[in-house]
């Protein structure tokens, strides 16, 4: 497997062997061994699966603590924008976004630590989307920052997406009150 640091501490990109031959292909999409080695430490305990059509926009969502995520993701069948916002108060990179392309090509994994917001764009129909989750999931502590804020500019390359009616409603950046 091979890691990648992004510009913001803490996001992770990785690779992974794949091996492939006229049957179709191999690769692990978990070693708790290599995932360590690489700094990701933290225990999984909930995995989530979504479907979704092309034109969907999941986010941009986290969990306050007690009941924090970290997010391990990857994209199964079809292909994303995967997006996160640093949210983390005292991170020099606070308030910056990172996006990357994860498809089913690629075959990437996306490590998204405690302390950003995440979320997704489906750029084809039928995408399915896994995340490894360190914490269970807890409605109460949710939080929502707007998928489309001004201050953020995040270019999702789309001006109407599809979205949840929870997700219509995030709190704008320059409102937020991060927890972290």
């Amino acid at each position: 497997m091979i890691v990648e640091k992004t510009f913001i501490e803490g996001l992770l990109v990785l690779k992974p062997k794949v091996f492939e031959d006229p049957r179709g292909y191999f690769f692990e999409s978990f070693n708790q061994k290599l995932l360590q080695e690489a700094g990701i430490k933290e225990e999984f305990v909930q995995d989530n699966q979504s479907l979704s059509q092309k034109g969907v926009l999941r986010g941009m969502h986290f969990q306050k603590t007690p009941h924090a995520q970290g997010k391990l993701v990857r994209v199964i069948k079809g292909s994303v924008l995967d997006v996160v916002v640093d949210i983390r108060k005292n991170s020099p990179t606070y308030g910056n976004y990172f996006s990357i392309e994860l498809n089913e090509q690629n075959k990437m994994m996306f490590w998204v630590p405690v302390g950003f917001a995440h979320g997704f764009l489906t750029l084809q129909n039928e995408t399915i989307f896994h995340y490894k989750c360190t914490n269970y999931y807890n409605k109460e502590s949710e939080g929502l920052i707007a998928w489309d804020d001004k201050d953020i500019n995040i270019d999702w390359s789309i001006s109407t997406p599809l979205l949840s009616e929870k997700d219509k409603f995030g709190v704008a950046f320059k409102n937020f009150i991060s927890p972290f």
